[in-house]
């Protein structure tokens, strides 16, 4: 599955979805969001299984304030519709993909 770009408006759609959703709040000028990045995007070419979103939190400040991002990087899983876990900073892939477990 590809990377979706996540917006207010498209929130309501992904968090219906059967799968688990993670989600990448981060920021173009950050450094360890663009260590991150790579290794989402990696998780979204190889798992189907998975819904993979990102969220520009300067694009995107009112999203941003929903999920309370305080920090960035941040990664949350959405499972049903509510959040099932949450990461702050830099993490791996193997940290990543336990969320998801």
């Amino acid at each position: 599955m590809s990377l979706v770009k996540l917006n207010k408006s498209s929130l309501n759609d992904l968090a219906k979805q059967d799968k688990p959703v993670l989600i990448d709040f981060y920021a173009d000028w950050c450094g360890p969001c663009r260590m991150v990045s790579p290794v989402i995007e990696e998780i979204a070419r190889e798992r189907g299984d998975v819904v993979v979103a990102k969220v520009n939190v300067d694009a995107e400040p009112e999203l941003a304030r929903e999920f309370s991002i305080y920090s960035i990087p941040t990664l949350v899983v959405l499972r049903d519709g509510r959040e099932a876990s949450r990461q702050v900073g830099a993490k791996g892939k193997d940290q990543i993909l336990a969320m998801l477990r």
